[in-house]
């Protein structure tokens, strides 16, 4: 049964990935914005409370769970004024190392996911007159990442359809921004896989960027630095496309944008220990 008085006219917030990492940072920092908030997750028990958040089942490589979350939480609430689409999984390895199947799959989960998604919320919000969604990119959706170019694709993807999206969105009230976190300390790794066809020719740099990669996460921002961003781009009344997470997110950003792709090359190539 939907609320009514004063807690149908508090903000409703509805993220994927909420059990762990930004997800789970984020909806405890919305909650504590003054958002009623969804979480959800694939093993959720639906209308379960975990710490003031309001956990629903959704798988978002599914349309039938995607539809039944979406519409359970509206059901639920009244209204949806904000989306964080949060899920994702990682893969590392060299192009050349990925079946064309596990590529398929990363591309299910960290694109097609936030389409689906956010194709199941956007008919709420248009009804409604309002809403804001939030996609979390990644600094790798800026810049070319040796040894996770398929992560990296959906993250670029993720760039240019949010972007768009934006464009065709306004009209109902609707906003559309990209979160950019640089590395982060989460449990990520748990859900990020190796490339599922090794080739030995790439062992020796594929070894160095993980090294360089191990040097980058012993430095990383937190998941709760991500989630004030998040929080950040939710309530601002004039939304940016894109917010950069902390200090290296902007640096990197700043550095795609204005130096020389020939200087911006070298040095990609140096920290990661590149020939």
């Amino acid at each position: 049964m939907a609320m009514v008085g004063a807690k149908a006219q508090q903000k409703t917030a509805f993220l994927t990935g909420a059990s762990s990492g930004i997800g789970k940072a984020a909806a405890s920092a919305l909650l504590n914005a003054g958002y009623r908030v969804i979480g959800t997750s694939r093993n959720a028990g639906t209308g379960e409370m975990r710490d003031g958040i309001w956990m629903a089942a959704c798988d978002v490589t599914s349309d039938e769970s995607v539809a039944a979350a979406v519409a359970l939480a509206h059901a639920e609430f009244g209204h949806i004024d904000l989306l964080v689409n949060n899920a994702g999984i990682g893969v590392t390895g060299a192009a050349e190392e990925s079946s064309i199947p596990q590529v398929r799959s990363l591309f299910e989960t960290n694109f097609h996911g936030v389409v689906r998604v956010t194709n199941a919320v956007l008919p709420i919000m248009r009804a409604q007159g309002r809403g804001r969604i939030l996609n979390v990119g990644s600094g790798l959706g800026l810049i070319p990442a040796p040894y996770n170019a398929y992560y990296s694709a959906t993250k670029h993807a993720l760039e240019g359809y949010s972007e768009s999206l934006d464009h065709e969105v306004r009209e109902f009230g609707v906003r559309v921004a990209v979160i950019e976190p640089a590395a982060t300390q989460t449990s990520f790794e748990s859900s990020t896989v190796r490339a599922d066809t090794p080739i030995a020719a790439y062992a020796v740099s594929r070894a160095k960027y993980l090294e360089a990669y191990e040097r980058a996460m012993a430095v990383a921002d937190t998941a709760e630095s991500v989630a004030e961003t998040i929080v950040r781009a939710a309530s601002e009344r004039t939304p940016r496309l894109r917010y950069p997470s902390g200090k290296v997110a902007r640096q990197v950003a700043f550095a795609r944008r204005f130096l020389p792709r020939s200087l911006f090359d070298k040095i990609l190539r140096s920290q990661f220990g590149l020939a």
